[in-house]
């Protein structure tokens, strides 16, 4: 076969919920029964399993046209070796964009929307029949890309960890974090639920949530109870020109609660190259930082531990 070029093009896919129900119940059949038995559909999930199936086909059988084509599931992505040339195609929901961005250094990122019907898809700006046309002139490192800012978390025994969309710095479970924070010439010792960093990318994420809720609860108390609840616009207000390419990040502070050994004025800022956010872990046990929602790869963060958050020295390269 005559290939475009022999470098490799790397397709990460993901389970659909089927395959995850099927690894759970060892067969469909036991699946279809215990969702049924839950009063669900099973159909939709037949037809979401079917129609992720046949995209993939059509994905791999039109790459193979262009290039090499190697298929990884995200599971492995931790531990996979990307190459300096190889193309990434994402198959699946804009998380394994993101998912898939924190491994990379500088690798184009080709983000293939297989159920337009289903997914709106922000990162998912193709569908598989695209890819024909498409991927001639992403190989050849002819088609734009957009840079995305990263955020990195480097810890004071050597292991680092990148964020895409946020990073969670905290307990594991739902009990309170305890730890020393300092940004710029500011510190204090903080109980808290855990601290959120986000970059322009994930700011209509988790950011945008916690502004939105922390707006609103001041409304709600300043008004006593009075039905005359308006939209905060706090989030709007504080991300103002926050771009996915923004050289800055966002920290904010979940449910910060005051004593006589902890503050409450430290919770909102701007990470920067010059401000970076340090993190000091008071936390015997049961403290970690993940990124982007994906709780099982994880650092831990107890007593003794140091976490600086700055901004990553690379970027993700998203293919427009």
């Amino acid at each position: 076969m005559n290939r475009l070029t022999d470098n490799k093009i790397v397709l990460v896919t993901r389970p659909t919920r089927l395959a995850e129900l099927v690894i759970r119940f060892n067969t469909v059949s036991q699946a279809k029964f215990y969702v049924e038995h839950q009063g669900t559909d099973f159909s939709d999930y037949l037809r979401e399993d079917e129609t992720y199936h046949r995209a993939l086909m059509e994905a791999e059988e039109a790459l193979g046209q262009v290039a090499r084509v190697q298929t990884v599931d995200r599971s492995f992505l931790p531990n996979f070796v990307f190459a300096p040339e190889d193309t990434v195609v994402t198959l699946g929901q804009d998380g394994l964009v993101a998912n898939t961005l924190k491994y990379l250094d500088g690798q184009p990122v080709v983000g293939v929307n297989p159920d337009p019907e289903r997914w709106d898809g922000r990162l998912l700006p193709f569908r598989v029949r695209d890819l024909a046309k498409l991927m001639p002139e992403v190989v050849l490192r002819k088609r734009s890309t957009r840079p995305v800012t990263m955020a990195k978390a480097a810890l004071n025994n050597g292991q680092t960890l990148y964020g895409v969309n946020d990073l969670f710095i905290g307990p594991k479970t739902h009990t309170s974090a305890r730890y020393f924070i300092r940004h710029g010439k500011a510190g204090e010792a903080h109980s808290s639920s855990g601290v959120i960093v986000s970059t322009g990318m994930g700011a209509t994420g988790w950011l945008k949530s916690l502004l939105t809720g922390a707006g609103a609860v001041a409304i709600a108390v300043g008004n006593r109870g009075r039905n005359t609840l308006k939209q905060p616009g706090c989030y709007e207000t504080a991300v103002v020109g926050f771009k996915w390419e923004s050289d800055y990040l966002y920290f904010t502070v979940r449910e910060p609660f005051p004593t006589r050994t902890t503050g409450v004025s430290l919770v909102l800022g701007r990470v920067t190259n010059d401000s970076p956010l340090i993190l000091e872990s008071q936390m015997a046990e049961n403290g970690v930082i993940f990124s982007d929602g994906i709780e099982q790869d994880f650092l831990e963060f107890n007593s003794g531990t140091q976490a600086v958050i700055g901004i990553a020295e690379k970027k993700g390269m998203l293919v427009e």
